[in-house]
C-alpha cells in the first residue's frame, strides 16, 4: 500500500459521490472535461483544498484568499465572488449529504481553448470550475508510524520564474522530486531551495525541532501552506520559539524531531531522512504537542463557524 501524508482510510461512499463541473453535478464515473481544457493542455489552472469538519469548512477565508491570490498571480479573472464560490461548494456538499470527514478539492482552469496552445487569447470559454468532495480521514496508523524522506536533486524554484507559493496545476517538478524519493525507497521528497537550504517537501511544508525551538524555512521558497501558518500561529500563542530561517541538511540530520504539515494530514512526524534516523525515530513530544494544539485550533474554528 502507498504510504505517505495523503494516506486515507478506505471509504466505499466515495464510489457514489457527485462531482460539480461548472455547477452541473455528475456521478464520479461520468465526471469528465474537454481535452481542450487549459488545465489539461498546459497546466493552466489554480486549485485549493479544504476540509469539512462537523459542518464547517475549516479556515475557509484563508483558503479563499489563497485561491484568489493565485488567480490574480496568473492573470485569471474569476467571474464570481468568494461568497458565490462558497455557495457552489455548499451546493455540492448538500447534494452529497456530506457533513463531516470530507476533503474538498476546488480546481479552476482558464477555460477551453480553440486549439492546443499556451496563448490565453485562444481561450473560448470562461473558467472551468470543478469541485470534488470525498470522504477522507487521515490514517492514524500512518501518522503514528511517521514518514521517511529523501532529499531530491530537484530544487524549489525561485519566485522570479515559478513562485512556490502559487497553488497552480503545473506540478511536474514536484512529481519528479517525488519519483526520485520513491525510487530511493522513501515515502516523500524533501526539496532544497536554489541556495541549497531546506525549503519544503513535494506536497507538504517541513519543520524540525532543535531543543525547545521549532524551525521552518523562510517563506521565500516554500509553499504558502495554511497549516504551516497555523502551526506558527499556535507556537506564538503558546510562547514556543518558532523560527523562520535558512537551515541546511546539516541541521536537519541532527534535529531532535521533524514533521511535515498539510491540510489533509495536519502534522505528520518524519522518522528518517536520507537513511538517517531523526531523533529517536518516533512521533516526538513537541510534534505531538503541536499536533494537539492544531487540532484545538480546528475545533475553535468549528465552534465559531
Amino acid at each position: 500500500m502507498v504510504h505517505g501524508t495523503h494516506n486515507a482510510v478506505e471509504d466505499s461512499r466515495n464510489n457514489d459521490i457527485l462531482i460539480a463541473i461548472n455547477d452541473e453535478l455528475f456521478p464520479r464515473s461520468e465526471a469528465k472535461i474537454s481535452v481542450f481544457d487549459s488545465g489539461y493542455l498546459v497546466g493552466d489552472g489554480v486549485w485549493e483544498a479544504l476540509r469539512l469538519h462537523h459542518g464547517v469548512l475549516v479556515f475557509l477565508e484563508d483558503h479563499l484568499e489563497r485561491l484568489w491570490q493565485s488567480a490574480k498571480t496568473v492573470g485569471m479573472n474569476l467571474p464570481f465572488t468568494k461568497d458565490e464560490l462558497t455557495a457552489k461548494v455548499w451546493n455540492t456538499l448538500k447534494a452529497n449529504q456530506m457533513n463531516d470527514g470530507v476533503h474538498v478539492r476546488i480546481m479552476v482552469t482558464r477555460g477551453i481553448k480553440k486549439t492546443p496552445s499556451q496563448d490565453p487569447r485562444l481561450t473560448i470559454s470562461g473558467p472551468n470550475v470543478v469541485i470534488i468532495p470525498e470522504y477522507k480521514t487521515a490514517s492514524e496508523a500512518s501518522k503514528d508510524k511517521g514518514i521517511t524522506l529523501f532529499t531530491s536533486t530537484i530544487r524549489r524554484g525561485s519566485p522570479d520564474y515559478l513562485d512556490p507559493r502559487l497553488n497552480c496545476h503545473s506540478k511536474l517538478h514536484e512529481v519528479q522530486a517525488l519519483i526520485q524519493a520513491i525510487e530511493a525507497g522513501a515515502d516523500e521528497a524533501l526539496m532544497l531551495d536554489v541556495n541549497g537550504f531546506v525549503a519544503t517537501c513535494n506536497a507538504t511544508n517541513f519543520f524540525i525541532v532543535k531543543g525547545n525551538e521549532v524551525w521552518t524555512s523562510t517563506s521565500k521558497y516554500c509553499m504558502n501552506g495554511i497549516t504551516r501558518a497555523k502551526v506558527i500561529e499556535v507556537c506564538k500563542a503558546q510562547d514556543i520559539v518558532c523560527l523562520e530561517k535558512d537551515f541546511s541538511l546539516f541541521d536537519v540530520y541532527g534535529a531532535d524531531e521533524a514533521f511535515v504539515t498539510g491540510t489533509f494530514g495536519g502534522l505528520t512526524p518524519v522518522t528518517k531522512i536520507d537513511g538517517r534516523i531523526i531523533g529517536k525515530g518516533e512521533f516526538g513530544t513537541m510534534t505531538k504537542k503541536l499536533s494537539q494544539l492544531y487540532e484545538e485550533l480546528i475545533l475553535e474554528s468549528v465552534n465559531h463557524g
